[in-house]
């Protein structure tokens, strides 16, 4: 099976009719059963339960309200540029909630956003520390600690519930491509572990999902090392990676984190072949089989130039959801993007590419998570 998963999200050749996401499900066995025979209508609502979408501008658009009432949308991924006032991003933020307590399930939507504090914050407000100078304060843990209420507190006054954050990565360089915008909180996974189970325990205790991120590092990434607009492949070895990448994560899933976001790099210690997203090695081998990870996983950008190589947006969620990816972040502001994420999984739902016992597994970890934010 793993075989024929991995043929699935090989890279495709450039320009090939096999970038479709109905050829790159071709390869894989069909199998076909009476509970299959689904309507359509109830393939791309399941599909729709594991997308993430997003959208340009300050107000939500027809279209993804639509999606919502129609409960093909598990959550929504705010940027700045949806952002323009409290007042604004309220009267987004409940026609969002209302659409969604329109739909047939009536499950609250995954609000999310970065805020990680320093740099990388969406919304105005806390943390206004970055995680390198939390790691270099005086008292680290009770500022880690600080950073996780603020940043609890600044997206549930906005309404949100999700937090795409800490960063978990252990770098390596000063100044590589994590360290330089001070996202990382040291260099020592042990440090790193505490601070960032500090932050996200915090947080967490006051009801805004963590995401710990980017598994299963991006610490060995050199300064243009970004999977946002290239492909990165980090040879750390096996030992290494384990013993000081992982780390952080081991000790954020003992801590009871809700969601791990997987990075788009290679790592051909664990698979040479596909990013860690695509990757059952990764996701099922060393995520949930090694660390026991049992809550929802969730990809980076489903847009990122580091998956040129895997075909259009389509095949990119057929080969992450095969790969046991259970939340699909389309997060181009472009709400076609997750209809075409929506479409491909419902097509491979329906014709056996993507099994359905799984598919519902997932769904189901992702409706459980959304269950416990009423």
């Amino acid at each position: 099976m793993l075989a024929a998963v991995a043929a699935a999200v090989a890279p495709l050749p450039s320009g090939s009719a096999a970038t479709r996401p109905v050829a790159l499900a071709s390869g894989l066995p069909e199998v076909r059963s009476a509970a299959m025979a689904r309507p359509v209508q109830d393939s791309r609502r399941l599909a729709g339960r594991r997308i993430v979408l997003s959208y340009p501008g300050p107000t939500p658009p027809p279209g993804v309200l639509r999606a919502i009432r129609e409960g093909r949308a598990a959550g929504v991924i705010l940027f700045g540029e949806n952002v323009k006032s409290p007042e604004q991003l309220a009267q987004a933020v409940a026609e969002l909630k209302q659409a969604a307590a329109e739909s047939p399930d009536r499950l609250p939507l995954l609000l999310m956003t970065d805020q990680e504090g320093g740099k990388v914050r969406r919304l105005p407000g806390a943390p206004e520390l970055s995680a390198r100078r939390t790691g270099l304060a005086p008292h680290p843990l009770a500022t880690a600690a600080a950073n996780g209420v603020g940043a609890a507190r600044t997206l549930a006054e906005a309404g949100l519930n999700v937090n795409l954050a800490p960063v978990l990565d252990v770098y390596d360089t000063p100044g590589n491509f994590i360290d330089r915008y001070e996202r990382s909180f040291g260099q020592n996974p042990y440090r790193v572990a505490e601070l960032g189970t500090a932050f996200l325990a915090a947080q967490q205790g006051l009801g805004v999902v963590a995401t710990a991120k980017h598994f299963p590092g991006l610490g060995a990434a050199a300064r243009d090392e970004n999977t946002d607009t290239r492909p990165v492949t980090l040879p750390v070895p096996l030992e290494r990676l384990r013993a000081r990448d992982e780390e952080p994560y081991r000790s954020a899933v003992a801590a009871g984190v809700r969601m791990v976001m997987t990075s788009w790099a290679v790592y051909p210690a664990l698979d040479p072949d596909h990013p860690a997203g695509f990757s059952p090695a990764v996701v099922q081998g060393e995520l949930r089989g090694r660390l026991g990870f049992r809550g929802v996983t969730v990809t980076d950008a489903l847009e990122a130039e580091a998956l040129t190589p895997y075909g259009g947006t389509g095949a990119r969620a057929l080969a992450a959801a095969s790969a046991g990816m259970d939340l699909l972040l389309c997060s181009g502001r472009d709400p076609q993007q997750a209809e075409d994420a929506t479409e491909a999984l419902a097509a491979a739902l329906d014709s056996g590419a993507l099994g359905r016992s799984g598919f519902t597994a997932a769904t189901a970890r992702v409706d459980a998570l959304r269950s416990s934010l009423r």
